[in-house]
């Protein structure tokens, strides 16, 4: 067997494990759900060898989407790591066989605590299904693994159900994009649902000129502004825009500019943005109308300057 036929033989069988999934979602799987939605406590997540490392992947995504969880490990638990476990707190139990010696130690202590115990099982007659409040089993026919011995299809599995409780319990609590920025803020989307245009426009020594300013005085409030913009401000206010394009579209078109100010150039109708604005939607802006600077405005005033190279810079791009 060659390599490519080894890697879509191991694929199609973990594709085939996670199918069968479909089985464990049952009345079990319901009832468990509700236990952790409805409890006061945490999820305090537990296993041995390959399942320990899918549970620390289960307690990250359950943090990251509103279902506060911690990780104990089994063996370090009955060596005083017990101790993380609070009176309301439910006990989510991780194991293929759900024989191993760990879990037998740890289980009848547990329970001795009152406190609920969920577990993700493939064997529904161990020790470990038998015992806890709700027993999930998921269906394992073979492992990945040749010899039918590695952990691969039953870790693929135990992960998959994990992400469904997360889902579950996130449906459940009305768990928004809103809250998923709360917990996410250093990440690239937590920035597009909080960053706002205040938070990256420049708003100082902010270049403006006239509409009767020459071309001369133009250039150098372009320049001096590193923009690639000006803003036009009369006595009425924000007026008009000019950009360097507009400057060289220009002079491609006229050979005499001696006469001409800033009112002969400028955009009379600038695309602004309020000051408040998410910064994503200044994106879509800038994307919908092919430009890469917009003026802010703020209280009615021109408050700011915003340019394409503030978003790839804040990483909202």
């Amino acid at each position: 067997m060659n390599i490519r036929e080894i890697a879509l033989q191991t694929i199609s069988i973990e594709s085939r494990t996670i199918r069968n999934l479909s089985n464990a979602i049952d009345d079990t799987y319901e009832a468990a759900v509700n236990a952790i939605y409805n409890s006061k406590g945490r999820v305090v997540v537990t296993g041995i060898g390959k399942s320990a490392i899918i549970g620390q992947k289960i307690v990250a995504t359950m943090n990251s989407t509103g279902t506060p969880s911690i990780f104990m490990h089994a063996a370090d638990a009955v060596h005083g790591d017990l101790g993380m476990i609070r009176e309301d707190d439910i006990v989510l139990c991780i194991s293929k066989s759900g024989e191993s010696p760990e879990i037998k130690v740890l289980l009848p202590f547990v329970k001795s605590y009152s406190n609920q115990v969920i577990a993700i099982v493939s064997n529904p007659d161990s020790y470990l299904a038998t015992h806890a409040d709700h027993s999930i089993v998921i269906p394992i026919e073979e492992e990945a693994d040749p010899n039918n011995l590695a952990p691969t299809a039953s870790t693929t599995a135990q992960m998959v159900i994990g992400d469904a409780l997360a889902i579950s319990l996130l449906s459940m609590r009305g768990f928004t994009q809103k809250h998923f920025a709360k917990f996410h803020p250093g990440g690239s989307l937590g920035k597009q649902l909080y960053t706002k245009v205040s938070d990256l426009m420049s708003d100082t020594d902010l270049p403006q000129v006239s509409p009767t300013d020459n071309i001369r005085t133009i250039i150098v409030s372009i320049t001096s502004g590193m923009k690639g913009v000006t803003a036009v401000i009369s006595d009425n206010g924000l007026v008009g825009i000019i950009t360097d394009g507009d400057l060289r579209r220009m002079l491609e078109k006229e050979e005499d500019i001696s006469n001409y100010s800033a009112q002969n150039i400028m955009n009379a109708s600038p695309k602004t943005i309020e000051a408040k604005t998410l910064a994503v939607d200044a994106l879509q802006i800038m994307r919908e109308n092919s430009i890469s600077q917009l003026l802010v405005v703020a209280n009615g005033g021109y408050a700011g300057i915003l340019h394409l190279h503030d978003l790839v810079r804040e990483g909202i791009i």
